[in-house]
């Protein structure tokens, strides 16, 4: 337990180490960001929940509903690489936290969810977030997970039967096959690991051109904030883990067909996780599931499509379809 303390004062003492004067002035801007997107979930109703699991050697950060309605659904938000949960859920947050009592677990080793476990699988993920839900006492939810979410999602909803009731894949090839997998990564013709924890600004711009069908937005942001955004990362080292653990795993191996009803939605021009592994995951999942694409975005629909995003989510969980 003191060992956790020490991470998150570690953490702290990264953001305000003493760095040369270009360094202090790109991590600030993420930092007041960062702030920022703090209040605003502050002002869609959340409240920032710090919880220590049972292993003793786990720390979970989840945004839970200041005010929990008994009238509303529980709906648990798993977001994928890419920053903390903030960043990912800036446009779905607002809206989605009226229909339903919203929690946002920060998936472990992002934002300030840290374990001293070695465990990098995405069991592990997932037995780490219905236990924080046990800890805040939230027994059923529904769970809408994207990309490297979608991957724990999934777990959770096999592992945890009891407790999640329907789920929401968003663009995430769970069942794409190990050799077909590694051609795919071969075809992208850069490091996954150094894209997904991204080392110089052009990783993170790549990253975006992969990800947004649209717009080329990584080209118009600075240097110095993407820099910023680099230093500002935490655990850098075990998300590598990570990413290489979810690479080695071959998933179609021993993926259940879920007793959940589920909803898939895809972009139509998605390269990261192309349209044809949605249509492979829907026929594994067989009559419970159902596919829905939205037009002209790519990977990235939380950001390219957030409204169309949350009317699926939000007519699927409250059973309006």
């Amino acid at each position: 337990m003191y060992q956790l303390w020490f991470h998150r004062l570690s953490s702290f003492r990264q953001i305000t180490s003493f760095l040369p004067m270009p360094g202090v002035i790109n991590r600030f801007a993420v930092i007041f960001a960062d702030a920022l997107l703090s209040l605003y979930f502050r002002y869609c109703g959340l409240s920032k929940s710090v919880v220590d699991l049972d292993d003793n050697q786990t720390t979970m950060h989840i945004w839970t509903p200041t005010n929990r309605y008994c009238n509303k659904p529980n709906l648990v938000l798993i977001h994928g690489f890419g920053g903390n949960s903030k960043w990912q859920f800036l446009f779905q947050v607002r809206e989605l936290s009226r229909d339903f009592n919203v929690y946002i677990p920060d998936l472990v080793f992002f934002g300030e969810s840290y374990s001293l476990k070695p465990d990098r699988s995405v069991r592990f993920q997932a037995n780490c977030v219905c236990n924080g839900m046990k800890k805040m006492k939230v027994d059923k939810f529904s769970v809408y997970a994207i990309s490297y979410g979608g991957f724990v999602g999934y777990r959770m909803a096999e592992m945890h039967e009891d407790m999640v009731e329907k789920m929401v894949i968003v663009s995430s090839g769970i069942v794409c096959k190990y050799d077909r997998k590694l051609e795919h990564v071969e075809k992208i013709g850069r490091s996954v690991v150094d894209l997904l924890v991204a080392k110089t600004p052009e990783d993170l711009r790549m990253l975006c051109r992969i990800s947004i069908h649209k717009y080329d937005v990584g080209r118009w942001i600075p240097d110095c904030f993407l820099w910023g955004f680099i230093h500002s990362e935490c655990c850098r080292k075990e998300k590598e883990e990570l990413v290489e653990e979810l690479l080695r795993e071959k998933h179609e191996v021993d993926v259940p067909i879920l007793a959940q009803e589920t909803l898939l939605i895809w972009g139509e021009n998605d390269t990261v996780f192309p349209l044809d592994w949605a249509y492979q995951l829907q026929r594994h999942l067989g009559g419970k599931s159902k596919l829905e694409i939205i037009r002209n975005v790519g990977h990235a629909v939380n950001f390219e499509a957030p409204y169309s995003l949350n009317r699926y989510i939000t007519s699927f969980v409250l059973g309006c379809a």
